[in-house]
């Protein structure tokens, strides 16, 4: 083979000196050497065009960089300074097709790239075929949204158990990230448990629709778990004190909708029970099943039988969910719209049906 630098008389002068334009021509004609029988080349023949292209890429015009980028980022073997000094060119365009596919990109510079590149960078590094857990350490820690989404939605990914919690964190306030983490094959029960205990209901329900059966029974045996674990069943609760006090009220003629509002927005769960069990006449026992159940619309039909005003229905809904948990505005609208359409003459029909049952 005939050394690069036989082929372009003077490169040292116009890597040291030359012009712009020769530069660039210098390193096409380079680049197209190496690439005619680059799958062919030994290593030494690599390591040659390496350290030629080296000193000629910061002194290519842009497109030239990209071609170059585009065309290594296919090769299994290349030369490793060139690909790594394009991988940290600070134009996406360039650095993006090796980020998001060369094999000569090994986990450490991956990590170095992504602990001090733009977001940009780190969107191309999520959208490799493999990321290692290192990896995605540094791309949740300092991705924005897009990345983060990425990175979860990638099934090759890896993710550490520090990972995984940060990732769990940030699913929190994002409906997307949520499903991406809990359609993942790797996700273990205790995560998906925690997942879904800082998920609104609607977006737990939309994760049991696009994932498999056996997903979702992991997703129904961790929601009830968590229903018991904020609401523990009658035979674990004290409702005598609370029954005491709502016979006091109601002796004083002022067991009313202030007073269970006011129970509501205190927290006080055996109180609201014992409550609602004297305005409605169901048993204890079966309002708090309904009430610690996982839907609200008990709660719509109990309100709409003794004619509760939204605000106190509204109260009761956020004791249900507990004090650490904040419904999206969208599902609060909504549940609203449904109460205003619950016609009474049907609510008082299920609270009949309520007490026949039980």
């Amino acid at each position: 083979m005939t050394p690069a630098t036989a082929l372009i008389p003077g490169l040292d002068g116009i890597v040291r000196h030359g012009d712009a334009e020769r530069c660039v021509e210098a390193t096409r004609r380079i680049a197209d050497l190496f690439f005619e029988d680059a799958t062919k080349l030994r290593s030494e023949h690599i390591n040659l065009f390496d350290g030629l292209l080296f000193d000629l890429v910061p002194l290519a015009d842009r497109p030239t960089r990209i071609d170059l980028a585009e065309r290594l980022s296919r090769l299994v073997v290349a030369p490793r300074a060139v690909v790594g000094q394009l991988a940290r060119d600070d134009e996406v365009a360039v650095a993006g097709p090796l980020l998001r596919r060369s094999p000569a990109l090994d986990d450490r510079a991956l990590v170095d790239i992504a602990q001090g590149k733009s977001q940009g960078h780190l969107l191309a590094i999520a959208e490799r075929p493999r990321l290692s857990a290192d990896t995605t350490d540094v791309l949740v820690r300092r991705g924005d949204r897009n990345v983060v989404r990425q990175a979860a939605a990638n099934e090759g990914a890896e993710f550490s158990a520090r990972g995984y919690s940060d990732l769990i964190g940030r699913a929190s306030s994002d409906g997307v990230l949520t499903l991406a983490v809990g359609k993942r094959h790797d996700l273990s029960d205790d995560h998906l448990k925690r997942l879904l205990e800082g998920s609104h209901d609607v977006v737990k329900r939309r994760l049991f629709d696009v994932v498999g059966p056996e997903r979702q029974l992991k997703i129904r045996q961790a929601v009830a778990g968590l229903a018991a674990a904020a609401s523990p069943s009658a035979a674990k609760r004290n409702f005598v004190p609370a029954q005491r006090i709502i016979l006091a009220l109601y002796e004083a003629d002022t067991l009313d909708e202030a007073a269970l509002l006011g129970f509501a927005r205190d927290h006080r769960y055996e109180e609201v029970i014992a409550a609602l069990s004297a305005m409605t006449g169901l048993a204890l026992a079966t309002l708090d099943r309904l009430v610690s159940g996982d839907r609200h619309d008990p709660l719509l039909v109990l309100g709409r039988t003794i004619g509760l005003d939204w605000r106190t229905v509204h109260a009761l809904i956020l004791l249900r969910l507990g004090p650490k948990r904040v419904p999206a505005q969208g599902d609060i609208e909504a549940i609203r719209v449904a109460y205003a359409r619950l016609l009474s003459s049907t609510a008082q029909r299920v609270v009949a049906f309520w007490k026949t049952r039980h």
